[in-house]
């Protein structure tokens, strides 16, 4: 999480950066900018932002990309800003290009380690799910679970990615939100199990280490989900925005950015689904904290210490008491002498 802040802070530092016409050319959706520098030269300048085509070509030829136009999700916008600083600082515009190249790899590696480590863990909570109806699949060595459950997985993020690149509006609008709101709700659950181990051990006095990340990270994210979810703007709430381009549907119209009935649709029922799983999202956080706290507090008021399921705590045979590592001789004696008793 400390990683991810530190990506956030770089991404808002690259993102003030850039000159406002080339940030809006770059994160505005394609429906709304078009697909040549001169339409999205124009579309910008509705926007109340100036950028020249020649600019736009430019920026995107000083990358050595084809186009920079509608270039939506944030990791562009990240790697053209870090392009800026690191060609400004080290080797001036002849690297301007490698140094974008680089950013775009470390993104990818960043998304590609999130992304393997979140299917990962949806396999094991689905076999582990599943395994109270069927119990092999709660052995995670029989192998037709791991393949079931691993494609289940798969297929969701795909669709996902799928959906929010597809849509009109933009992933950036559509998929970040739900992505960003996940994230965080994930840290203050870890947050929410770590407070509840210090608790449970007696370590009550230690407890607003993770208490006061929890406490923060808990009203900023669940004030966010519930703007996103029950917003009236519908700019902001995905049922506001579904509402909107549902009702215009149903007269038969078609609302920018979007260029066809089946890009409203696809609108309506990505709106539809977002804001569905941001809500189930924010409740099952709910759930798992107020379990938390009913624990708290037995473990507080408790007369004895609560059962656990934790691992007791083994002291080191690597290390010897004296602070020096054990040499081999050391760790054989108590085996031992427990075998000459």
């Amino acid at each position: 999480m400390l990683m991810e802040s530190f990506v956030a802070i770089m991404a808002l530092i690259a993102a003030c950066i850039l000159d406002p016409g080339l940030y809006f050319a770059m994160n505005a959706p394609a429906g709304l900018l078009g697909t040549t520098v001169e339409s999205a030269s124009a579309a910008v300048n509705d926007l109340g932002f100036t950028i020249t085509p020649e600019a736009l070509a430019a920026a995107a030829a000083g990358v050595q990309e084809s186009t920079l136009i509608a270039r939506t999700g944030g990791a562009p916008t990240l790697a053209v800003g870090m392009s800026e600083i690191f060609s400004g600082a080290f080797g001036g515009d002849a690297l301007r290009a490698f140094w974008y190249h680089f950013a775009i790899m470390f993104e990818a590696l960043f998304i590609l380690t999130t992304v393997d480590a979140g299917t990962r863990v949806g396999r094991y909570m689905l076999q582990d799910t599943l395994g109270n109806v069927h119990k092999p699949f709660a052995d995670v060595n029989w192998k037709p679970g791991l393949w079931l459950t691993s494609a289940v997985v798969v297929a969701a993020w795909g669709y996902f990615l799928y959906a929010g690149v597809t849509d009109p509006l933009g992933g950036i609008n559509q998929l970040f939100p739900l992505f960003g709101i996940a994230n965080q709700l994930l840290a203050a659950v870890a947050l929410t199990v770590a407070t509840t181990l210090l608790i449970k051990t007696g370590r009550a006095r230690y407890a607003w280490v993770t208490g006061i990340p929890l406490a923060w990270d808990v009203a900023v994210t669940l004030t966010a989900s519930w703007q996103k979810v029950f917003s009236p703007d519908p700019t902001l709430g995905f049922f506001a925005q579904r509402e909107r381009y549902a009702a215009a549907l149903e007269q038969g119209q078609v609302l920018a950015p979007a260029r066809s009935i089946e890009q409203m649709q696809a609108v309506v029922v990505n709106s539809t689904v977002d804001g569905i799983l941001a809500a189930f999202f924010a409740i099952l956080v709910i759930i798992v904290i107020g379990n938390a706290m009913v624990v708290w507090y037995r473990a507080l008021t408790a007369t004895e210490p609560l059962p656990s399921t934790e691992a007791p705590a083994v002291p080191s045979t690597i290390v010897a008491p004296s602070g020096l590592v054990a040499t081999a001789e050391e760790k054989r004696a108590p085996a031992a002498a427990g075998g000459r008793k």
